[in-house]
């Protein structure tokens, strides 16, 4: 018996270089489009923003000779068979990735995070197991296991980066177009455990599963309703640009002589302050977040959106980072 694969399409990302590419697309993943080639494409019918998907690539530049790896190639550790591992070297180099899809454009899916090279091969793409009727999804009020996952990752990275610290700060994933998954209130975000999440419908709030959402839900929410590009909101209570607004005013935030200032500054802007957790709040970032993907809430925090919830990090770790700079250029 023999088999023959067809190539639906191609991976186009960032990653142009096989060590560029993270061992996991939820260690360093990208957002990146995926063309299917033009014979393929009604395949796509119904497909929408929102969705998880597994991709199936065909990983072109793997030894197809080996059978034996050092697991993540640490050779410190023992070998093991590929079989037992998820090692792209192996006799068919299937990769299956973990994605949400962000976009669909003219036979174009742009997904992440993915850890694909650039110009591989696709050879399928399934809804997510999570998403099957009856097993996830809102209908069956229970988060994809692996959004829980990119959260607990999220909520670490934020904690080691200093972005956050004990209880304080949230993050969500936006699942589908009608559910989020968000942070616990009372959570701590530096060893969050799978019982820290709450599954809740965008338009009403309604929680659907998990802990007690967050005391901030309403301005996540708010985001997502009002900016429909957004797929991960971060918020975050960052030192350094918390001790510059109490020094500066909320339109000099940022204002250094640096390029990047300048680049940054157009991504952001601030509004007033509101009591933490309030209508009044949520209304104010939801609004700020049609035309901004950072916004400075006054006496309180920072919070950003981005197609992926490693963008948003990356974002506020950037904010956080120029606020230091005009701290110590102003000998604050």
């Amino acid at each position: 018996m023999t088999a023959e694969l067809r190539f639906i399409g191609v991976v186009r990302s960032s990653l142009k270089d096989i060590g560029d590419c993270p061992k996991q697309g939820d260690e360093g993943g990208v957002e990146a489009w995926v063309d299917i080639h033009e014979e393929y494409r009604a395949g796509l019918d119904s497909l929408r923003a929102g969705q998880g998907l597994t991709l199936l690539t065909w990983l072109h530049e793997a030894d197809r000779s080996v059978l034996s790896v050092h697991p993540r190639g640490d050779t410190g550790r023992p070998r093991r068979g590929v079989f037992n591992t998820r090692s792209p070297a192996r006799p068919n180099p299937v990769g299956l990735h973990e994605v949400r899809l962000t976009a669909v454009e003219d036979g174009r899916l742009k997904v992440a995070p993915l850890e694909a090279l650039d110009g591989t091969p696709v050879i399928d793409i399934k809804t997510s197991f999570d998403q099957r009727s009856g097993t996830g999804g809102a209908a069956s009020h229970a988060a994809p296991q692996g959004a829980a996952a990119v959260l607990r990752h999220a909520c670490r990275t934020a904690w080691e980066r200093g972005l956050l610290s004990g209880f304080n700060g949230n993050i969500s994933l936006r699942i589908d177009s009608d559910t989020c998954l968000v942070t616990c209130t009372g959570s701590v975000k530096g060893d969050l455990h799978a019982e820290d999440t709450a599954l809740v419908r965008i338009d009403s709030g309604e929680r659907l599963a998990g802990g007690v959402p967050s005391s901030e839900t309403a301005m996540h929410l708010a985001i997502y309703r009002s900016q429909p590009q957004a797929q991960a909101v971060v918020h975050t209570h960052p030192p350094c640009l918390l001790a510059l607004g109490i020094r500066v005013a909320a339109d000099e935030l940022l204002r250094i002589p640096v390029y990047e200032s300048d680049l940054i500054r157009r991504r952001m802007t601030s509004v007033p302050a509101h009591a933490p957790g309030s209508q009044e709040l949520a209304q104010a970032a939801g609004e700020a977040a049609r035309t901004h993907e950072a916004v400075y809430m006054e006496r309180h925090g920072l919070v950003c959106w981005a197609g992926t919830v490693r963008q948003a990090l990356a974002l506020s770790e950037e904010i956080e980072h120029l606020a230091g700079m005009h701290l110590h250029a102003s000998g604050i």
